[in-house]
């Protein structure tokens, strides 16, 4: 299983950007196929709680090196260490 944690940005269909931290993990795929991922997405302390209604929308997540991945998110969990967002991958992962 690799895993992957990056500076992102989750990007709306209405252009709204959020920036936060990405931790991604991917598993082989099978029979040759797309390997499945996901991960979480912390928006940063100056994004706010993150983008409203989110769960089960789907956004583009950005990696600080450029590349994209679209995401559908899952859950959203608000405790002490803030607001994270459960991210189910589609297509391959960007990573």
């Amino acid at each position: 299983m690799a895993t992957f944690r990056s500076a992102a940005t989750l990007l709306s269909s209405d252009g709204t950007r959020t920036l936060g931290t990405a931790a991604l993990f991917a598993e082989p795929g099978r029979n040759g196929g797309v390997p499945p991922w996901a991960g979480d997405f912390r928006p940063a302390n100056d994004a706010g709680n993150g983008p409203k209604d989110a769960v089960g929308k789907t956004f583009t997540l950005e990696l600080a090196d450029g590349s994209t991945g679209t995401v559908v998110v899952q859950s959203r969990k608000s405790g002490k260490g803030g607001v994270t967002l459960a991210l189910m991958g589609q297509d391959a992962p960007p990573f």
